[in-house]
């Protein structure tokens, strides 16, 4: 269910350790959203459900603590954040 660290951290470039460890924190957060939204899509109980978007609500607050970190240490994903941005507003104008 959970997702596993893609890489060893262990065979990481010690330059690049702190990038790679933020990812991995980044992967966890998306998948305790996921987790937490399934489950409240699931639950008929209204406090529940409440409690569980709540949580995921959180989380998302967790990836954007961990993408400041990141954007602030590796400068080549900043510049590829908005290459993405661009094509997405040229290909469906959004």
């Amino acid at each position: 269910m959970m997702s596993n660290i893609p890489i060893d951290l262990n065979n990481v470039n010690k330059k690049l350790i702190d990038q790679e460890i933020l990812r991995v924190g980044m992967i966890a957060e998306l998948d305790a959203i996921s987790l937490y939204e399934q489950m409240a899509a699931m639950t008929q109980d209204k406090n529940i459900k409440a409690i569980l978007l709540d949580i995921a609500k959180e989380e998302k607050t967790h990836v954007g603590e961990f993408q400041r970190l990141l954007l602030n240490r590796d400068k080549e994903q900043v510049k590829e954040l908005e290459a993405g941005k661009k094509e997405v507003k040229e290909e469906v104008g959004e």
